[in-house]
């Protein structure tokens, strides 16, 4: 099956672009993420993706587009922020996916223990249908220790929170709550 994967980063690729060529599959990356705060940060994990695919000759279309206002006004209107992240990503995703003729998408965001993985399989079924594509689901957090590891070994750089501004400000708020 031809799979276009969306990427967050590229340690939490490493394990699911492993795990799904062993299962035979071809996968191209996809790198889309308006939502990384603040731009150097972007571009931290966007540089360690491109090592990543030098490493590995992974394929990887990159939708470039930091468009961080747009993203921000549409987490603050809705109620859940991390399910308009997830359905703004997964639905540029899904509609790339189906414009190249890909079998189905996924997202790298299923080998995190810190997403909201229910909501995350709920909002790629349902991108999925709207597109006429597949969503590839599987429970890749197995693998999450394992992609920590080969993202150690390949000296890829690792991030300290999910990448969004809210995420940022919860990490040095509970840093900040325990030297209290």
């Amino acid at each position: 099956m031809r799979i276009l994967t969306h990427i967050c980063c590229a340690p939490c690729f490493t394990y699911p672009h492993k795990r799904l060529e062993e299962e035979g599959h071809e996968v191209t990356g996809f790198f889309y993420n308006p939502n990384i705060h603040p731009y150097q940060e972007y571009k931290s994990r966007k540089i360690a993706l491109e090592k990543y695919v030098e490493l590995r000759s992974a394929k990887v279309i990159y939708k470039d587009d930091y468009d961080i206002e747009n993203y921000l006004r549409g987490a603050l209107d809705e109620e859940d922020r991390c399910r308009f992240c997830y359905t703004l990503r997964l639905s540029e995703t899904a509609k790339t996916a189906s414009l190249l003729g890909f079998d189905a998408f996924t997202t790298t965001l299923l080998i995190s223990p810190y997403q909201k993985h229910e909501m995350l399989a709920e909002v790629g079924k349902k991108i999925a249908d709207e597109n006429g594509i597949g969503f590839y689901y599987e429970d890749f957090r197995k693998g999450y220790g394992e992609s920590r590891e080969i993202a150690k070994a390949l000296e890829l750089y690792m991030q300290k929170y999910c990448g969004c501004i809210f995420s940022e400000k919860e990490r040095y708020l509970k840093k900040s709550e325990c030297r209290a």
